[in-house]
């Protein structure tokens, strides 16, 4: 799903105009990238939770060449999803049910 499909999604749920959902999308976004590049963890309950983890040096290889190489240490962000999103991912039921 793309971010204009997101809106559309959201304007069609709440009933609201396409400029607000837009708004609402952006600023969600702008909260959680904001969130995120301070360290903050956020937690979504029933969806899962994002954080910042640290990635550690390590060996890898180059994909045009085959050159061993080093991945340098860096910061990213892992996903970890709630038990609601898996056991709806895992049976897929509740998708199918409500379309």
């Amino acid at each position: 799903m793309h971010k204009t499909e997101l809106v559309a999604l959201l304007q069609e749920k709440t009933g609201g105009t396409s400029e607000e959902a837009r708004k609402t999308v952006n600023a969600m976004i702008d909260i959680l990238t904001e969130s995120l590049a301070k360290g903050d963890n956020i937690q979504l309950p029933g969806v899962g939770s994002l954080k910042v983890v640290d990635r550690t040096e390590h060996k890898g290889r180059h994909p045009q060449t085959g050159e061993e190489i080093t991945i340098p240490a860096r910061k990213t962000v892992k996903f970890s999803p709630g038990k609601f999103l898996r056991e709806t991912v895992k049976s897929l039921d509740f998708i199918t049910k409500n379309v």
